[in-house]
């Protein structure tokens, strides 16, 4: 995937059409505190099992807060989504499955597997993680986003989604390593059982 970056500056946020900046004011135990916060809307993220590769699908894409850090930009991340639509979580998770990675995945295939706030020093949104099965009958275009957009879509074999979870040279969310551990100690729990 092409990832030629230019001309990156920052500038002062004018109509936002994703988050806003608050100043919270409040009082704990008696002292008057403040706190800058962002406000941001909450999200949906999958963990996608491809049954015949026995592979993860996920997404890489350029984040300009991530380049701010690492002059890169690259995060390699669960398919996701916000939630800035009148629909069910469940909904924009679909939507973003097929969007994102190409599949369609039906409401009832979609497992929830749990909620959990993040960047809860300044933004604490909440963020619901899915996990869904597919194979190749369930592939109905390449993926890649929508409205400009430059999702890359890849496959990480199971066999080396451990290694990814700790290589510190690869940028990926929290999310991401929790539900490969999450899958993981699944995995391990089913083969206890049978």
């Amino acid at each position: 995937m092409k990832n030629k970056i230019e001309n990156f500056r920052l500038g002062s946020l004018t109509d936002p059409k994703f988050i806003s900046t608050a100043l919270a004011t409040y009082k704990q135990n008696d002292i008057e505190k403040k706190w800058e916060i962002v406000q941001a809307h909450d999200s949906v993220a999958i963990l996608i099992y491809h049954k015949e590769k026995e592979a993860f699908v996920l997404v890489k894409q350029f984040r300009p807060a991530v380049y701010l850090g690492n002059q890169n930009g690259m995060t390699v991340e669960l398919c996701a989504g916000i939630v800035d639509k009148d629909l069910s979580f469940e909904q924009i998770a679909k939507e973003e499955i097929n969007e994102e990675c190409g599949y369609d995945v039906p409401i009832e295939k979609l497992e929830k597997i749990t909620s959990f706030y993040t960047s809860v020093g300044f933004a604490g949104s909440k963020q619901v993680l899915y996990y869904a099965e597919v194979d190749k009958s369930m592939k109905i275009s390449e993926g890649g986003g929508v409205d400009g957009e430059v999702i890359e879509v890849i496959e990480i074999p199971t066999e080396n989604a451990e290694k990814l979870i700790y290589d510190e040279s690869v940028a990926k969310t929290p999310g991401l390593m929790f539900a490969f551990m999450w899958w993981f100690s699944r995995r391990k729990n089913e083969n206890i059982i049978t």
